[in-house]
């Protein structure tokens, strides 16, 4: 897609972001590695919202910044197709499914286990398998196409395999942008800019914002403890100072708040159980333990604190995506920065890539029949092109049968 085809920022509506991240939010299962894949496919190649260099710039950024990246991904679409009600659009569709549920977990307490629910479970890692190196696949053959970004791409994989972590990452997109300096030169990035509707004014005050926020949430932790401000306090520390994604917030989160009495270890891995069981993203989670944590059961307060501990935990990121859109767009806004930028988004294809094998490949394939219900569902997406929720479908369904014929075998 060229830049003359790619539609310019703000010409959607809000009504139209919130019905697309709804139906992401309802259907993208396996974690935010695998999100990216999910909104690769409805935003870049079935919509066409934005270019797959846009779409890069997007997740490089985002793979940089502390918070959810996935969700700061989504809320930047929505902000670059509609606007700042766009922005908030995508981030509610793309979350109100996984809040919603695991609100309702909290108020039944429902237990998931046995092999059953393992096995269902199992299943939807095996869809994030798919839906990875399908994301992977369509995101090399645009932002890796010749030798030189193909080597970026492996020495990012590399990079990030050896050392492993969020620094790793970070690492493996700064040595991509030094790579795409001496080797890309004569790259022309296509639609560079991301062209978000974020001005100098808007970018610092954002940037402000997450600073005076941090500070007040330092001080109520330490001046007010126990009190509804530090349940605030302690959720907006763990969005604005974890790196990596959702898994990496539950230990902090659970080290703040099952020692100091807000909830057992036995309630806080039930909701991290159910977290792994519903769509959307992980910092969802925050939403459980809110509920879980109010001094009453009754569905208002149970209600109010669950949608504190959301917010609370998802404003830091995205406060942080505005502050770095403002600073990424006029980066590639300069020709000076299209190398850099095509080198960037060739180690995006390789951090996507060594992530595609561990932690998801390590953790989902156990043996041969994991591997044939994960490429059918990798055939499923790119040769029949089926829509995510069938893919779910058929991992879930097929591993439920494999356990069945094991246990029948046993």
């Amino acid at each position: 897609m060229t830049a003359q085809e790619a539609p310019a920022a703000g010409r959607g509506r809000a009504g139209e972001v919130f019905a697309v991240a709804l139906r992401l939010g309802l259907t993208s299962f396996g974690g935010p590695i695998a999100h990216l894949g999910y909104f690769e496919q409805a935003y870049v190649r079935r919509l066409r919202w934005l270019s797959a260099e846009d779409y890069a710039g997007l997740v490089a950024l985002c793979q940089t910044l502390p918070g959810p990246a996935s969700s700061q991904v989504g809320f930047l679409v929505g902000l670059r197709r509609a606007g700042w009600r766009g922005g908030i659009a995508a981030w509610a569709g793309f979350t109100l499914p996984s809040a919603l549920a695991l609100f309702a977990f909290a108020l039944v307490a429902p237990a998931l286990t046995g092999p059953t629910a393992q096995a269902a479970l199992h299943g939807l890692k095996l869809v994030a398998v798919a839906v990875v190196a399908q994301a992977v696949l369509g995101m090399a053959r645009s932002l890796a196409p010749d030798a030189r970004r193909a080597a970026l791409a492996l020495i990012a994989a590399g990079l990030a395999l050896a050392v492993g972590g969020a620094a790793a990452q970070v690492a493996a997109l700064a040595a991509g942008g030094l790579g795409g300096m001496l080797l890309c030169r004569d790259v022309a990035l296509r639609a560079a800019p991301l062209n978000l509707a974020v001005g100098r004014r808007a970018g610092a005050a954002a940037l402000a914002v997450f600073g005076l926020a941090l500070a007040v949430a330092a001080a109520a932790e330490a001046f007010a403890p126990g009190s509804l401000a530090s349940v605030a306090a302690i959720f907006y520390r763990a969005g604005a100072l974890v790196f990596g994604g959702g898994h990496l917030v539950l230990p902090l989160l659970r080290d703040a708040l099952v020692p100091a009495g807000w909830l057992s270890d036995g309630e806080f891995l039930a909701g991290y159980g159910a977290a792994q069981a519903v769509p959307g993203p992980l910092f969802a989670f925050a939403a459980y333990l809110g509920a879980a944590m109010a001094p009453s059961h009754g569905l208002a307060q149970a209600a109010a604190w669950a949608s504190l501990a959301l917010v609370a935990v998802f404003l830091p990121g995205l406060l942080l995506a505005v502050a770095g859109a403002r600073l990424w767009s006029w980066l590639g806004s300069h020709p000076a920065a299209g190398a850099a930028l095509a080198g960037i988004n060739a180690a995006v294809v390789g951090v996507l890539g060594a992530a595609l094998y561990d932690p998801i490949w390590t953790s989902a394939i156990e043996g041969a029949a994991d591997i044939a219900i994960a490429l059918a569902g990798f055939l499923l997406l790119v040769r029949w092109r089926a829509p995510p929720l069938a893919v779910v479908a058929l991992c879930v369904a097929a591993s439920l049968a494999a356990a069945w014929l094991q246990g029948a075998g046993a």
